[in-house]
């Protein structure tokens, strides 16, 4: 169990999960404070990591998050159909739209229309994209690894596991076709 959660102008990032579980469970103790514990954690790591790879990686290459996940989307999966980019990288079409209008103009990303449905725009890498996202995911992956190495090569394993589990659980399975 946790300490005595901080007072309110005491509160940080990290300690406000705390704070928080401790009012909502004073006041609905219904509520399943390890599941909000987990929801919670998960959230403000996944805000943690991406604010961290955006700050140290993306953004000093003039990239979004999002345009990175497109052009690695595209690296590893390309060429293909920008609704497939927005499939694979769990985006909406209207993102990866806005996002391949900035690529195409940094000269990232070329699109021609699909040979087999005159509607479809075909999305690829240009030869500058693709050695700009291998540059880039070679420094991200050290940022990975920098948050990685906190856990044991074995711990490490035994999360991946059970963060597969979450990700193919009924709630995932429900939430991917919301897609």
């Amino acid at each position: 169990m946790t300490a005595e959660p901080a007072a309110p102008d005491e509160l940080d990032y990290l300690t406000f999960v705390d704070y928080a579980i401790a009012r909502t469970t004073a006041e609905l103790p219904a509520v399943d404070a390890t599941a909000m514990r987990l929801g919670l954690t998960l959230h403000r790591l996944t805000s943690a990591l991406v604010y961290d790879w955006e700050s140290t990686v993306h953004r000093p290459r003039g990239w979004s998050w999002g345009g990175f996940r497109v052009l690695f989307a595209l690296w590893l999966a390309g060429p293909m159909e920008a609704k497939r980019v927005a499939q694979l990288s769990g985006m909406s079409r209207a993102a990866v739209s806005a996002l391949v209008n900035t690529l195409e103009r940094d000269g990232l990303v070329s699109r021609k229309q699909a040979e087999h449905d005159r509607r479809a725009v075909l999305l690829n890498l240009t030869e500058a994209g693709h050695e700009a996202i291998t540059s880039a995911y070679e420094a991200h992956n050290a940022r990975e690894q920098a948050w990685a190495n906190a856990l044991t090569k074995p711990k490490q394993t035994i999360l991946i596991g059970l963060l597969e589990k979450l990700t193919t659980s009924p709630a995932a399975m429900d939430a991917k076709r919301r897609f």
